[in-house]
């Protein structure tokens, strides 16, 4: 007995420790994101930047020159080190699952960024891996941390938009060109993510038609517009490009009683219209047929802003430490890996439309 207790007082301290300790956190990948989530972890309180990891000596003396106390290194094993408590994964898709699995089998808390993997069977593996290990597996969806897309949430719940009819999202860009996925996966999930949170549902089918300009061999699509459907008979449009002169990230949605637009890259990231059309019982003139179209105010709801990335990474930081489920958690990035391979096989079939099998 006095075994048993000397051990449940060592656990108690542990727990006690690892709420107010720093967590130790490396990241490998130093591409376009990696120094990003970098920076970030490195200025967040609690948190202790501790390796880098990268194949890539030039981009490692740039990490070591912008954080002079991180350690850097070209072999991920050394991440895996028993001084490291999360690790964060910031590498071609194509690399999620092998770096992952090999993080949560050292007993690492891991970050991915989108998406979490390339096939869902993979994805699900990830998910029962960190299930049985109790560890926190989460996915970099951003935009579910953006105060803004919060506001628009807040909106819909609130009802001010009456019931929805549809969402039409526009994420187009010149480039950047990857050259092992197609434009839907790289830049779908973050609008998937951002619908599925905003209406707190989850789409039953899905189209999607694209084309080929450039990637032809491998056939890797830089157009693709993508339907995705929900219980109730809401419908959003979605477009993504990566052969567009202009950067455009927005999300339109209608309502019965008021239309709203959440322009990512505007001074005023939220705009609620009242707008809509009236019907009426019937109408004789013209004029009476007119004035079923309501033009109301434009107004700019309030928004406390701060940095997605921020509140992203601390809100993983918590999770480690509460034990709560992330809210963008391994679930949620293996259903929209399922969207995605709905999506694809559609894409490959002329955009017929498929029902989604979580």
């Amino acid at each position: 007995m006095a075994t048993v207790r000397l051990k449940e007082h060592n656990l108690e301290l542990f727990a006690e420790e690892y709420l107010t300790r720093d967590l130790r956190i490396g990241v490998v990948g130093c591409g376009y994101w990696g120094p990003k989530l970098a920076r970030v972890f490195n200025e967040l309180p609690g948190a202790i930047l501790a390796k880098v990891a990268d194949l890539h000596e030039d981009r490692l003396a740039e990490i070591k020159q912008r954080f002079e106390t991180v350690t850097v290194t070209q072999n991920y094993q050394d991440l895996l080190a028993e001084d490291i408590d999360a690790i964060v994964i910031a590498t071609p898709v194509t690399t999620h699952y092998r770096l992952a699995k090999a993080a949560l089998l050292a007993g690492k808390h891991v970050l991915v960024e989108k998406p979490l993997t390339l096939h869902s069977a993979h994805a699900r593996e990830l998910v029962d891996l960190a299930n049985e290990r109790g560890l926190k597996l989460m996915v970099g969806h951003t935009f579910v941390y953006n105060p803004a897309v919060e506001a628009v949430r807040a909106i819909i719940q609130s009802g001010d938009l009456g019931s929805i009819y549809y969402l039409n999202a526009t994420r187009v860009n010149l480039g950047l060109l990857q050259p092992d996925i197609n434009v839907m996966w790289d830049l779908g999930p973050h609008d998937i993510s951002m619908i599925k949170f905003i209406l707190g549902a989850d789409p039953v089918a899905v189209s999607a038609q694209g084309t080929t300009y450039i990637n032809t061999k491998p056939k890797l699509h830089e157009v693709v517009y993508m339907n995705m459907f929900f219980e109730g008979g809401v419908m959003a449009n979605l477009r993504f490009s990566w052969l567009h002169p202009v950067k455009q990230r927005r999300l339109t949605i209608v309502g019965s009683q008021k239309m709203l637009v959440y322009d990512d890259i505007a001074a005023d990231k939220v705009v609620l219209y009242d707008k809509g059309v009236e019907v009426l019982p019937y109408s004789v003139t013209e004029a009476e047929f007119h004035a079923s179209y309501r033009h109301g105010d434009r107004t700019v709801p309030p928004l406390e802003w701060a940095e997605p990335l921020q509140l992203e990474c601390a809100h993983f930081l918590d999770c480690i430490r509460t034990g709560q489920c992330p809210r963008s958690d391994g679930e949620e990035g293996l259903k929209i890996i399922k969207v995605l391979e709905t999506a694809q096989r559609s894409l490959m079939n002329k955009g017929v439309e498929l029902q989604i099998e979580y």
